[in-house]
């Protein structure tokens, strides 16, 4: 019994000095979902939390985190990149962002995620804890509040499955938060002339047809597209029901098979879809195909907040440090649509839509609390909001009891260009604060 309890008592010191087993002592924590506490502990065990309070105890052997005169915040999360498939955009063997297809529901994103990717370094010094990544296609979209390949091209309508994933792990396994978060649909709309002619790739058939006999013969081309949008999900549907009924000759379909959980309405279809035309006309598909979708980088707010609204649609917002979209937009047009959401009550999340600019993610959400966006409003679409909005806001994107141990110590506020993070945790467990362009500066600081 002596033996047994010293073995007993040597492996519960051994899970308490365990790695995502520890105690945040003395810090100011700002849960994102409710009021600031100051002058608090947070326990973490087994890479969840398990308390917060001002008396906690520390268990025996617990390592702890001195954080007196610092904040505890959850990690950022931006949900729209392409982080993990692209490593230089000019280098086409360091990408793997699309398949050829108009539609391949069955690829996913994540089984492509490159978790050695230099990117994901980078954008971990800044808080960034987690970010969907979108298996994108087409050609690189024109100014706006997007950028990558979140406008589709010409031969492509599904992209493919978008995984939210952490940005750090040995494998893609490991980052892996929910790996089907949400099936990517390229949406066609009518063309329309961009800021300095710039192409845009979400209208290219409509374009090209317009170019060669007007705009009734782009209307018909429209149409046709999303006539052909409606007969894969009508399809998709015959498939449903065939396999549930066991019909003798029965044969798998992998493209079908994908689509049954968005037809189930488990997994949301993410549209891209900037004009107020395109947004109509996908709020009235997702009706009629009774799905559940989230809009991506909306630029006409000011015509379709309403209807999002009525329909409880939430959306993710582009840059809002970006250029205008059109020639005769305002100088603010991308700046000003997260207080446009905010004031018209829709769920909204912000996202970068590429690689370059997911570092600047706290400082894209500060940029919007000068266009009119309550503070806390920016700090919710880079935490709190996102996580609802991809269905895993009871694992992160808040500091409460039961939640996975996503959080950043700073010693300011985040947002703040500033601020320096000084521990960064995901499921409890400490990641290294360092990327290349750190170690390049230490590297020639140190040189004789």
């Amino acid at each position: 019994m002596k033996l047994f309890g010293l073995v007993l008592g040597c492996a519960l010191a051994a899970g308490a000095a365990s790695n995502d087993t520890f105690l945040i002592r003395d810090a100011d924590v700002y849960p994102v979902t409710g009021p600031v506490m100051h002058g608090v502990s947070v326990l973490v065990q087994d890479g969840k939390i398990a308390d917060i309070g001002a008396k906690i105890a520390a268990p025996k052997g617990i390592r702890i985190v001195e954080a007196k005169g610092l904040r505890v915040y959850p990690g950022m999360i931006d949900s729209a990149t392409e982080l993990g498939l692209q490593e230089i955009e000019s280098i086409r063997e360091t990408e793997d962002t699309g398949e050829l297809g108009e539609f391949m529901p069955q690829l996913r994103a994540l089984s492509a995620v490159n978790p050695a990717s230099e990117h994901f370094p980078v954008v971990r010094v800044n808080g960034i804890t987690s970010v969907m990544t979108f298996p994108s296609s087409g050609a690189t979209g024109a100014g706006g509040g997007g950028g990558g390949r979140f406008g589709g091209g010409e031969r492509q309508f599904i992209a493919g499955q978008a995984a939210l994933i952490h940005t750090a792990g040995w494998t893609w396994d490991d980052m892996a938060i929910k790996p089907d978060a949400a099936l990517h649909l390229i949406f066609p709309s009518m063309p329309r002339g961009g800021r300095g002619g710039a192409f845009n790739p979400e209208a290219a058939p409509a374009a090209a047809a317009a170019a060669a006999g007007g705009v009734a013969q782009a209307k018909q081309a429209y149409d046709a597209q999303i006539a052909q949008i409606n007969q894969f999900f009508d399809d998709a549907r015959v498939y449903q029901k065939a396999k549930a009924a066991n019909l003798p000759g029965f044969r798998t379909n992998l493209k079908f098979e994908a689509m049954i959980p968005v037809l189930d309405g488990k997994v949301p279809v993410a549209i891209s879809a900037s004009r107020a035309s395109a947004i109509h006309d996908a709020v009235l598909f997702a009706g009629k195909q009774n799905i559940k979708i989230v809009i991506l980088n909306p630029a006409d707010l000011k015509q379709t907040a309403a209807e999002l609204k009525e329909k409880n649609i939430p959306i993710v917002l582009g840059r809002v440090l970006a250029l205008p979209e059109n020639e005769d937009d305002a100088y603010d047009s991308a700046s000003t649509l997260p207080a446009q959401a905010y004031k018209a009550g829709v769920k909204f999340a912000l996202g970068t839509f590429g690689n370059e600019f997911v570092r600047n993610l706290p400082y894209e959400a500060a940029a919007a609390t000068a266009y009119g966006l309550p503070y806390d409003e920016a700090l919710k679409a880079i935490t709190i909001n996102p996580a609802q909005i991809w269905g895993v806001a009871d694992q992160i994107g808040s500091v409460e009891k039961g939640k996975w141990a996503d959080l950043m110590i700073a010693n300011g506020d985040p947002l703040e260009i500033q601020t320096q993070i000084s521990h960064l945790y995901m499921k409890g467990q400490e990641v290294e604060l360092t990327n290349r362009q750190i170690e390049l500066y230490h590297k020639y600081m140190a040189r004789p």
